[in-house]
């Protein structure tokens, strides 16, 4: 049997339809506002605006120094512990004579440097008092991509300010200041300026998942955070020793490739190394019987295809204590004893 249906029941059908939709619409953009305000409410609190007192730079041909307050800079944390610990980044802090920093109330301390990392880009300074709402710690490793985040910071002096966006990708591989690759960095396109640097970088369950770091000149969405199993790393040892300690073997070099010839005939397992281009004096490798022009190719069992593997491999752990050292030498393979030395 066909059954007629008119242009006003169409109609009706489509408007319903439509209102429908809208009505799912507005229930989506209702939970991700309510989503971004709950944890805006949580965390801000524990977020503070540091400002950061430097040296005056000396000029050629000045005897007196100009007079004045000091020049400043600033740059965003937050805290992680109720007796006062912020965490910042490295770069903010850097070369500080003197530390402030203005909690969300409003309220202005002096705060104390910890101790910094620059080859993680972070540090930890400490502000006067007791009783701070502090801000809980993630797992960066659970992140995926797509997922919602919030920047919570003071970019340009304009305190508490709140941007979200989402995870655009993980495991980057961005540079430090100190010249060392920083893993695992987390992509964002939540929008962040200077001043947003230190600043916690925050999921949709009001838990820290990085500490934003920086963004690319010109660019448009792309922003950076060193996640946080990197910091809850190296938080412990900046409180314990004020530093990051770290072994060296005193050389410098360059990641080279090697011909498919030559990891044929030698079974190598990677197909570069590092080429040592100079020597320390009396360092742990120029004692080994490393020579300029060697390239290495292991340390330790493990394998040094490029500068950053071997950056890898010189941690805490291999201070002071003898490991073997694999190199290339005129066409043939060398095992050398060496003995890590502190950075």
């Amino acid at each position: 049997m066909l059954t007629l249906i008119s242009n006003e029941a169409i109609e009706r059908r489509g408007d319903s339809a439509a209102r429908s939709h809208a009505d799912r619409d507005r229930e989506l953009l209702d939970a991700y506002s309510a989503a971004v305000t709950d944890v805006v409410e949580r965390v801000t609190p524990a977020v503070v605006h540091l400002e950061v007192a430097i040296p005056t730079p000396a000029r050629r041909g000045r005897t007196r120094q100009r007079e004045g307050p000091p020049p400043t800079s600033s740059g965003s944390g937050f805290v992680f512990a109720p007796d006062g610990f912020v965490l910042t980044n490295a770069h903010v802090v850097e070369r500080a004579t003197r530390i402030w920093a203005t909690t969300a109330d409003g309220s202005r301390c002096h705060a104390e440097l910890v101790g910094a990392d620059p080859d993680t880009d972070l540090a930890v300074v400490r502000v006067d008092g007791s009783g701070f709402t502090t801000a809980p710690f993630g797992d960066s490793s659970r992140l995926r991509p797509g997922q919602l985040v919030i920047a919570i910071g003071n970019p340009l002096g304009f305190e508490s300010t709140v941007t979200a966006g989402i995870v655009s990708a993980l495991g980057r591989t961005m540079r430090a200041q100190s010249g060392r690759s920083i893993d695992s960095v987390i992509q964002t396109d939540a929008a962040l300026n200077p001043g947003n640097s230190g600043g916690p970088l925050v999921s949709s369950r009001g838990e820290v998942v990085g500490v934003n770091t920086a963004i690319i000149a010109g660019a448009h969405g792309i922003c950076f955070a060193i996640p946080s199993s990197t910091a809850q790393l190296v938080i412990p040892q900046l409180i314990r020793d004020g530093r990051v300690r770290r072994a060296y073997i005193g050389v410098s070099g360059q990641s080279v490739r090697l011909s498919r010839r030559r990891v044929q005939v030698s079974h190598l397992t990677a197909s570069s190394g590092v080429l040592v281009t100079e020597l320390v004096e009396g360092g742990p490798a120029d004692v080994a019987g490393l020579r300029v022009r060697d390239v290495i190719l292991e340390l330790d069992g493990s394998v040094v295809s490029s500068i950053d593997d071997l950056h890898r491999v010189l941690t805490q752990d291999a201070i002071a204590r003898e490991t073997t050292l694999s190199v290339l030498r005129n066409g043939g393979l060398t095992t050398l004893r060496i003995t890590p030395a502190e950075r």
